[in-house]
């Protein structure tokens, strides 16, 4: 008790939140977090969202798909960031920041390539030779029918990627970046046992909020399969996915 006190004082002391000395601020520390948390996230779903549509759609290159998944959840993060360090010394920039901006990258791949390959590929099959028959293209198929279908598994996709790099990005203070972890790190370096609880805190609010805010978006998008996207000659069969985890 007398720790989550301290704790509690820690969060409430003056300038702790906006910066005072060369303490930067719990906002400027969240900024940093969030940032590259989401560019890396970013890059990786708009780099791997359409290579999975198409192996999804025209079911070539499943292995591969496989493959990546299974070596992405086979790597250890921090694996992943000794790699990516010992790879980027020496490129510009701050120290670190390449580091962990090519470790969450690799981390988030994964997540999205699976869930967003199987969920279209899970399409039922009678629905999308139905529209075939009806004489919609290929892209009529994937964007109005395959992707209002696996809407749900893709947005499960993507909130799994993000809310581990979220939560990963904390090893970025371990080679020198900032982000959120630099008070887990330092306060460890420290012996500083209130430092690290409050940033082990705040690392975690931020996973659960990232959680929470992806829960919501994954509801908001599932109604839509029930009936909006579909051609109305393609039949009750609609095969819809449910999100994963």
């Amino acid at each position: 008790m007398d720790l989550l006190s301290e704790v509690s004082k820690w969060f409430a002391e003056p300038g702790r939140w906006t910066g005072s000395g060369v303490d930067p601020g719990i906002l400027t520390r969240l900024t940093e977090h969030m940032s590259m948390s989401l560019q890396a996230a970013g890059l990786a779903a708009l780099l791997v969202l359409p290579i999975a549509f198409y192996i999804g759609h025209t079911r070539r290159f499943e292995f591969a798909a496989v493959s990546v998944g299974n070596l992405g959840r086979a790597m250890p993060s921090f694996g992943i960031l000794g790699i990516a360090f010992a790879l980027t010394i020496g490129f510009p920039g701050t120290l670190g920041f390449w580091a962990t901006f090519v470790a969450l990258f690799m981390l988030a791949i994964p997540p999205i390539l699976t869930n967003t390959y199987i969920g279209i590929k899970g399409v039922d099959r009678d629905t999308i030779e139905a529209a075939r028959g009806m004489g919609l293209t290929e892209r009529e198929i994937l964007t109005r029918i395959e992707l209002p279908l696996a809407a749900p598994l893709i947005v499960a996709g993507l909130r799994l990627a993000t809310v581990q790099v979220v939560a990963t990005a904390s090893l970025g203070a371990i080679v020198a970046w900032g982000g959120l972890g630099r008070y887990i790190v330092d306060g460890f370096a420290a012996g500083d046992d209130v430092q690290l609880l409050a940033g082990a805190i705040l690392v975690a609010g931020v996973a659960i909020a990232t959680e929470a805010a992806f829960g919501l978006l994954e509801r908001l998008v599932a109604p839509r399969v029930a009936s909006k996207s579909l051609p109305r000659a393609a039949g009750p069969r609609t095969g819809v996915l449910g999100p994963a985890g």
